[in-house]
């Protein structure tokens, strides 16, 4: 009896309420617009407060309806015909140029980005949508702002054009020809010409505009376009439309404003700075150039997260042209130009770039640049032949500023994750440990690596001084059964170099050994996971005592920052930092040969090479002769520790270059101890951070 019930109450529900005519609807809302403009004499009342943006919304609810009915037959229904036909898009167009009623621009842009997102038909290759959509563009530009917040969900359509649908032909075609360079030949302007608008060039406008939520906005809709899908349309925004010239274009010009007086210091000390926060932080120190560098730097982090985004079509064109055009013609020049103040400005520009240089593709680029793509090792007596041979010998210039600013260059394109770098600077030299002696039989005992009459790294002064060693020197070193040395014997080794008379840290709080071993150790877990792509081997090859010794070169950078250690106690503090500090990322890299050649003090190495540790030992050596000609040696180098660490009031010290380079000597000697630790823990893989010890291990 109920279900009786229920089915002549549903009868009588459906003879109520008749099926709706979808097309009679959409025509009835199409002349509502239509007669408000024949029959309304009011031309002041604003567009929102009359009932067109109600039946706009009614037209694209029907049109959204009848897809979702007709998706089944894959055809597009007879209310979308009847708006391709009846050129509705093109009326509403020309409606919206006039702006009556007032706001009326606004309403007709919001209907166009929502039918263009919603319908998945595709629409854009009609004429009849293709050209009422380039005059809307035309028309938004006289008012940014309001189009600014229209175009992402214009571009939305168009990237969900490029976006392939089960039921529906490829749409790449179509989405290449939405971005094409100029309007349609029909498409004329008042003065005659043809239109050169389009979205590209609108939204690349549009993100040099001074309202920040206006660029931001542009920026965000731009970075949408560039990541379609489609390789037609990515191949079409590379040959056939303003995209990467233009881009790269702003880019070059924001660096070409910057002023020339800008201090490296405050480039360096910039830090921060991102597209979608271009300005410099509120909290750094001001100075002149700061909000124009803050600019170029935010464009250019825009720039390389585009590449990153972009389809690899548009991600490599781009790259290459950012390479040619702001690298290459740009910075090259004034990378290589007499003036100082130019070498010194635009190293720390490139140095800034390198730091926010995030994208595979640019960073490829980048290193062709500096490295070139040769990867044969170099003669000592081979000239520079790429940008890099030149920057090494900055990094020794008679100026200390530039040498300072070089070094840090490098110090940053080290921590950069491609592998053809740290092959480039130092692999490439080391292959085959052609630094090891060929045939030579192990040393019986320690004391045959010590015979400092055989030294050609000690001068024959340092034997007629009254240094004598503190103590009876260690056996010989303990091995591995793979043939590495202990790192216990390593660490020792290091921590052992300077003399106890040269020694301070012990004197003063929190400068022991153990602070470098936390500190070395997060850095090697983060460069380790960095090369862990690059399968390096764990250990180096043996070698064959058959084979014959052949001339060993370090490789022009090994050899300039050598040369430079050797220095540390005739050069300023701030330099022996920077050589320092490359040295130190250097040894964290874990290859074998790197790790045996900069950290191993028991390499046997071959007539007329140098190690890093052998280096040191004659720093050492130059180290005792100077002492004795500095009176009261020990308080005054505790004194200069203490200015260094701010504990004390700086003043100008008889010999003060020579005291801050043995603070530095110690340190690093400590760094380098603390490094070995890391890389080869004598417990294991897993470190044991308790209770480091001062002096030994």
């Amino acid at each position: 009896m109920l279900s009786r019930l229920g089915a002549l109450l549903q009868e009588a529900m459906g003879a109520r309420e008749p099926s709706i005519d979808l097309l009679e609807a959409f025509v009835e809302h199409w002349k509502g617009i239509t007669n408000y403009y024949i029959e309304s004499t009011d031309e002041n009342t604003p567009a929102k407060k009359t009932d067109i943006p109600w039946r706009l919304k009614q037209m694209l609810d029907i049109l959204v309806y009848e897809e979702k009915q007709q998706a089944a037959a894959g055809e597009a229904g007879p209310c979308l015909e009847y708006l391709l036909q009846h050129k509705i898009l093109e009326t509403l167009c020309t409606l919206g140029k006039a702006e009556y009623p007032p706001g009326m621009r606004q309403q007709v842009l919001q209907f166009f980005s929502e039918v263009l997102n919603q319908v998945q038909h595709p629409l854009l290759h009609y004429l009849s949508v293709h050209r009422p959509v380039q005059g809307k563009k035309t028309v938004g530009r006289k008012e940014a702002s309001r189009e600014a917040t229209a175009l992402p969900r214009e571009a939305a359509g168009i990237k969900n054009e490029e976006q392939p649908h089960s039921k529906a032909p490829d749409r790449g075609a179509w989405g290449a020809r939405a971005l094409s360079t100029q309007l349609p030949a029909e498409t004329e302007q008042p003065d005659g010409g043809t239109g050169e608008s389009n979205l590209i060039t609108s939204l690349i406008g549009l993100c040099k505009s001074k309202k920040g939520r206006v660029a931001l906005k542009a920026q965000e809709n731009l970075l949408l376009l560039v990541s379609v899908a489609s390789q037609a349309a990515a191949t079409y925004l590379v040959q056939s439309s303003p995209c990467c010239p233009a881009i790269v274009e702003h880019l070059c010009q924001l660096y070409q404003s910057l002023p020339s007086f800008l201090d490296p210091a405050d480039i360096a000390a910039l830090e921060g700075i991102s597209w979608r926060l271009p300005s410099a932080p509120s909290d750094e120190a001001s100075f002149p150039g700061k909000e124009t560098l803050a600019a170029f730097l935010g464009w250019f982090d825009y720039c390389d997260h585009l590449i990153t985004e972009a389809h690899t079509v548009v991600s490599d064109a781009l790259a290459k042209s950012v390479a040619e055009k702001l690298f290459v013609e740009i910075l090259q020049p004034q990378l290589l130009h007499v003036s100082e103040q130019n070498v010194l400005t635009s190293t720390a520009l490139l140095t800034a770039m390198l730091r926010q240089l995030r994208s595979p593709a640019l960073l490829r680029e980048a290193v062709d640049f500096l490295l070139g793509t040769d990867q044969q090792p170099a003669a000592p007596e081979d000239s520079p032949h790429t940008l890099g041979g030149h920057l090494v010998r900055h990094c020794d210039h008679l100026s200390d500023e530039i040498s300072v600013a070089t070094l840090r260059l490098f110090e940053e394109l080290l921590q950069k994750p491609h592998e053809q770098i740290i092959h480039s600077l130092i692999l490439c030299h080391l292959e085959g440990r052609p630094y090891v002696a060929r045939g030579s039989p192990e040393p019986e005992s320690y004391e045959d690596t010590l015979d400092l009459e055989e030294d050609p790294y000690f001068t024959d002064g340092f034997l007629d001084s009254s240094f004598q060693p503190s103590m009876k020197p260690p056996p010989a070193p303990v091995t591995n059964p793979d043939g590495k040395t202990a790192v216990t014997e390593i660490v020792n080794s290091f921590l052992c170099l300077v003399p106890e008379e040269a020694k301070t840290s012990a004197f003063l709080e929190e400068t022991g050994y153990d602070t470098y071993v936390h500190d070395a150790y997060g850095l090697f877990q983060e460069c380790s996971s960095r090369v862990a792509p690059w399968g390096w081997p764990p250990a180096p090859t043996p070698l064959d005592p058959h084979e014959p010794e052949r001339p060993f070169f370090e490789g022009h950078f090994l050899r300039m920052l050598f040369d430079r250690m050797s220095r540390i106690l005739e050069q300023p503090y701030s330099l022996n930092l920077q050589v320092t500090s490359v040295l130190s990322r250097l040894a964290l890299f874990p290859h074998p040969l790197i790790h045996e050649y900069l950290l191993d003090p028991y390499i046997n190495l071959a007539p007329g090479c140098r190690s890093l540790f052998s280096v040191l030992v004659r720093v050492i050596g130059d180290l005792m002769q100077r002492i004795q000609r500095v009176p009261q040696f020990p308080g005054k180098l505790l004194l200069v520790r203490r200015q260094l660490m701010g504990q004390v009031p700086g003043e100008q010290l008889d010999h003060q270059t020579l005291l801050q380079g043995v603070v530095v000597l110690e340190e690093f000697c400590k760094e380098l101890a603390a490094i070995a630790f890391v890389k080869f823990p004598p417990h294991g893989p897993h470190l044991r951070l308790s209770e480091p010890p001062e002096g030994h291990v």
